[in-house]
C-alpha cells in the first residue's frame, strides 16, 4: 500500500494530529491562513481528542486501525460507536483532505484525464457532477470521488463525518463542505468555495490512489 495512505488508515490509538505538507498560508487566496489554522489546529484536533478519550475507556479496541474503526463502527458498543462515527470519521476525513490539497495549481495528468473521461464522459462533466454533489449536502458533510472493488469511479456525498468506507467504497478525493472549512472567507457562498477548491487539488495524490486501486 502507498506509504502515505497506509500511515493514515493503519494508524492506531493514541491518534495524533498529522503534519501538513505545506504552510497554512500557502493555499491563499483560495483558502485563507486563518481558516487553515483554525480548521487544522482546533477542529481536527478536537476530533482526535474525542476519539482518543472514547478509546481510552475501551482498551479492547485500542489496537484497531483507524480505517477498521471507521468502516466497522456499527460493530462497536455504544457510545463508542457514535464517537467513532463522528470523531473517528472526522479524523480520517480531515487526514485525507489535507493530503488532497496543494498550492502548486497543477492539472490532472493525461492518464488521470483518461480515467475521468472513461467514467464521466469528460473532465468537465466530472467537475459538474462533483460540484452538484458538494452543493447537495444539506448542512454539514462531504463530497467524494470514490473507487470500488471493480475499479469503477463514482461520486457521492455523505452527511456530517461519514466516510465512503462504510459503503465499501474507497475515497480518492474529498471536499469538506462543513461551514467551518470556508465561512471566514466565503461566508454563505459555498459555490465560491467549491470553485476555489479546483485550484488547489493535489492531482498527483488522487492519481496515485486511483492507479493503486486499479492494479
Amino acid at each position: 500500500m502507498l506509504s502515505w495512505i497506509s500511515s493514515i488508515l493503519n494508524a492506531t490509538y493514541p491518534f495524533q494530529l498529522p503534519q501538513l505538507d505545506y504552510d497554512y498560508k500557502d493555499l491563499e487566496p483560495d483558502i485563507d491562513q486563518e481558516t487553515m489554522e483554525i480548521h487544522h489546529l482546533k477542529h481536527h484536533q478536537a476530533y482526535i481528542n474525542n476519539l482518543n478519550n472514547g478509546l481510552e475507556k475501551n482498551p479492547e479496541f485500542q489496537t484497531k486501525t483507524l480505517g477498521w474503526l471507521v468502516k466497522n463502527y456499527t460493530q462497536l458498543p455504544e457510545p463508542l460507536s457514535i464517537i467513532v462515527k463522528n470523531h473517528g470519521g472526522g479524523h480520517l476525513n480531515h487526514s485525507l483532505f489535507w493530503k488532497m490539497l496543494s498550492p502548486t495549481h497543477d492539472a490532472p495528468s493525461p492518464k488521470l484525464e483518461e480515467h475521468l473521461n472513461k467514467s464521466f464522459g469528460s473532465v468537465e462533466n466530472f467537475v459538474e457532477l462533483f460540484n452538484k454533489a458538494s452543493l447537495s449536502v444539506f448542512g454539514s458533510g462531504w463530497a467524494w470521488l470514490c473507487i470500488d472493488d471493480q475499479q469503477t469511479l463514482s461520486i457521492m456525498a455523505t452527511p456530517n463525518q461519514e466516510n465512503p468506507l462504510t459503503k465499501n467504497l474507497t475515497p480518492v478525493l474529498g471536499l469538506d463542505v462543513w461551514e467551518h472549512a470556508y465561512y471566514l472567507k466565503y461566508q454563505n457562498q459555498r459555490t465560491a468555495y467549491i470553485d476555489a477548491f479546483w485550484n488547489i487539488i493535489n492531482w498527483e495524490k488522487v492519481e496515485e490512489l486511483i492507479l493503486f486501486h486499479r492494479k
